[in-house]
């Protein structure tokens, strides 16, 4: 069964979040008291390009998977530090398609818009992470492993040991891609 294993946020704009005992989803907003939080983009080089399009990147989740591989590859890196929101575990969260949706503990619902873009701030985090979070797939095509994004579809309180179930969107598979 998939799980919450840690929750973060912080109030200031920053690389990192603070693993704290629960968050609460805002419907239609993101992380109450999280930097992100908001109907408007809030990540600042997007807000540089077009401070009124939608904010696609609410929330950020990142699997514990990733946290436990880039630890046997050198890395020192903790729940929160990769700057996600939820840490997950015990869910292919790469292999969702865009417009699948989550449901976290009892009442949240996150609707999965694509794949976080990494940028330079990893590598500032720890040299050499930046190339450690960006793979290939089978197919040789580059895969951004750096977590998803989504928007809060229904608000509500998540804590750790939360459960996550998986709806799939009708239609065709939509590959995720960076937003």
């Amino acid at each position: 069964m998939a799980t919450v294993v840690s929750v973060s946020r912080n109030a200031r704009h920053g690389f990192s979040k603070e693993p704290v005992e629960a968050i609460r989803l805002l419907g239609g907003l993101g992380v109450e008291g999280d930097a992100h939080c908001g109907a408007l983009v809030k990540h600042r080089y997007k807000v540089r390009q077009d401070p009124t399009q939608p904010n696609l990147c609410q929330v950020h989740l990142l699997a514990a998977e990733l946290l436990d591989e880039l630890a046997g590859r050198g890395f020192l890196v903790a729940a929160g530090e990769m700057g996600e929101n939820v840490t997950t575990a015990g869910i292919e969260l790469l292999e969702l398609p865009t417009g699948a949706r989550l449901r976290i503990g009892v009442e949240a619902v996150v609707e999965v818009t694509g794949l976080r873009n990494p940028c330079v701030q990893i590598d500032q985090f720890q040299k050499g992470l930046m190339k450690a979070v960006i793979g290939r797939k089978d197919d040789g095509r580059v895969q951004m492993r750096a977590g998803i994004m989504g928007i809060v579809v229904a608000g509500g309180e998540v804590r750790v040991g939360d459960g996550i179930a998986v709806e799939l969107p009708e239609g065709p598979f939509r590959e995720l891609v960076c937003v």
